[in-house]
């Protein structure tokens, strides 16, 4: 039985820090049946993954750092190293993309939300099965050039972000959390 304790000692482990092994194609899709258990508001499944692995992260870091050039051609040295190790140092990554075309019933911020908690579940399917993992996202999560000529996202597809996931190879401390008296209110009429 799945605890409090168990979902409070969620964190993320640095994508450069998270090694081989990596899950097997079965314990992602083991994991992945655990991220599709989302809310689903008219059971739209406005979500859908890509697996980056092997010589795939290679190749998509080489993407990555061409766009970046593109738009940064006097990119810092120190900014291209941490764009390539996001791909070339984690054994495998899953792209979580959010299906948001037009909906007469369901708003886009509604299956925006679902494909979202996509991600929190990944994480926490991760790490349930003995894996560290962190999310990613930054400018190459908006950068339509790259999302639709390197992923292969339709303009009516957003990426959600980029979830690394490893052996961790450090133990890391958890951060500091808001304390959640201090985000309460209560509502009264």
């Amino acid at each position: 039985m799945l605890t409090l304790a168990d979902l409070d000692s969620r964190h993320s482990i640095p994508t450069r820090q998270l090694g081989a092994p990596g899950p097997t194609p079965e314990q992602l899709l083991r994991m992945l049946q655990t991220a599709v258990r989302v809310p689903d508001h008219g059971k739209r499944e406005p979500f859908r993954f890509l697996r980056i692995d092997g010589a795939a992260r290679g190749a998509l870091a080489d993407a990555a750092l061409a766009r970046l050039r593109e738009r940064a051609p006097d990119s810092d040295p120190a900014v291209e190293d941490k764009l390539r190790t996001r791909f070339t140092v984690p054994p495998l990554t899953v792209a979580v993309i959010a299906r948001l075309g037009p909906d007469e019933k369901i708003p886009t911020v509604e299956r925006l939300v679902s494909a979202s908690c996509t991600t929190l579940m990944l994480l926490l399917a991760a790490q349930a099965e003995g894996f560290g993992a962190q999310l990613l996202t930054g400018w190459l999560a908006y950068d339509r050039p790259f999302l639709e000529n390197t992923l292969g996202l339709t303009t009516e597809e957003q990426l959600i972000g980029t979830v690394a996931i490893g052996t961790p190879q450090i133990a890391v401390r958890d951060r500091a959390r808001p304390d959640p008296s201090d985000l309460l209110r209560v509502w009264q009429p």
